[in-house]
């Protein structure tokens, strides 16, 4: 496996810059953000090689998407998503398990959980710096070249497109939607015309514990939140950070909830708290309302933002439909999408 990426392939990968809205009035093209690994699929350095965003080689984690690699004649690269899809939806939690040491059990993973490599952009084709072109020639060079042999990220130039992708997909597990300015030639680890959108989504959790900040008990630095499994157990989900304005407001509403009598531990280290920060079990009796981005392995994988306390909900009520709710029948999956 070569060190680095080949010497024709501009590298590193575009970025996308975050905003809350998709943009408008033409000259922008859409597609959905697929929740994978980002990867640049290229033969050009005299051996198939795939490349994480940092530059970490891929293919020895996923060395079924050999044979799409193989598929490209010397000296051509593809940007794309490595993916893993079961049941429908993306799953993030069977990619993480795929980064692993043993080579028996990457082999094995592949065969009982294999990836997919979802291309969107054509950098070079058969040592023709395709990267150079704007993104519409790109992309028309890219279906005419990979029709019927590697999977495509399907594209739109109607907002409105973007839009229903924004609320049809959540439950098929995708990041949320990316808009590309038309008329720009790809530009390496740069941000410029590319912006992307993800779907805050909100959930009512138990308010099952706190942290205090370092220094003793007096200041709360973050609300352990729970939710309920089908067995009545409370399974911890996250997080949420008190700000010094709302401090004094959301003391008075848990303090009087601290549990001295609990011992409440959970099988792994420090699973209730972070660092050296000391936590402490709350009756699970308040629910608040926290926004959050995506569920990763069970938790919320970034931090959460407190939006208010649920007086009105029983923290019975809390389940793990919150976070998962059921596939509505408008509902895409990700098999609606994928096109060779």
């Amino acid at each position: 496996m070569p060190d680095a990426p080949g010497p024709n392939v501009p590298f590193p990968p575009m970025e996308a810059e975050l905003v809350s809205e998709l943009p408008v009035g033409g000259g922008w093209r859409y597609e959905p953000k697929w929740d994978g690994f980002r990867g640049v699929l290229e033969n050009d350095g005299g051996e198939l090689a795939l490349w994480s965003r940092n530059g970490r080689p891929l293919l020895r984690y996923f060395p079924e998407l050999r044979e799409v690699g193989e598929l490209l004649p010397p000296h051509s690269a593809l940007d794309g998503e490595i993916v893993i899809a079961r049941g429908g939806a993306l799953d993030f939690d069977a990619m993480q398990m795929r980064l692993h040491p043993a080579e028996s059990r990457v082999r094995k993973l592949a065969a009982e959980i294999p990836a997919t490599f979802v291309a969107f952009d054509l950098l070079l084709w058969k040592g023709k710096p395709v990267h150079e072109k704007p993104i519409e020639k790109r992309r028309a060079e890219l279906e005419k070249v990979a029709a019927g042999t590697v999977q495509l990220s399907p594209v739109s130039d109607d907002v409105e497109q973007g839009r229903e992708w924004l609320q049809t997909l959540q439950a098929a597990g995708f990041d949320g939607v990316v808009a590309k300015r038309l008329g720009l030639p790809y530009l390496p680890g740069s941000r410029d015309g590319v912006v992307k959108v993800k779907p805050h989504k909100t959930a009512d959790c138990v308010v099952a514990g706190i942290r205090w900040k370092k220094g003793g008990r007096e200041t709360i630095a973050t609300l352990l939140l729970g939710l309920y499994d089908k067995d009545g157990k409370l399974n911890y989900v996250g997080s949420a950070a008190v700000g010094a304005k709302n401090q004094a407001e959301i003391a008075a509403k848990v303090l009087p909830l601290l549990d001295k009598k609990s011992d409440r531990r959970f099988s792994e280290p420090n699973r209730w708290g972070t660092g050296e920060l000391e936590e402490a079990p709350l009756k699970p009796k308040l629910v608040v309302e926290v926004r959050f981005d995506k569920l990763e392995k069970h938790r919320f994988r970034h931090g959460t933002r407190l939006i208010r306390f649920r007086e009105d909900k029983d923290p019975a009520q809390c389940t793990w439909r919150e976070v998962r709710p059921a596939r509505r029948p408008d509902d895409l999956a990700v098999e609606d999408l994928l096109r060779n």
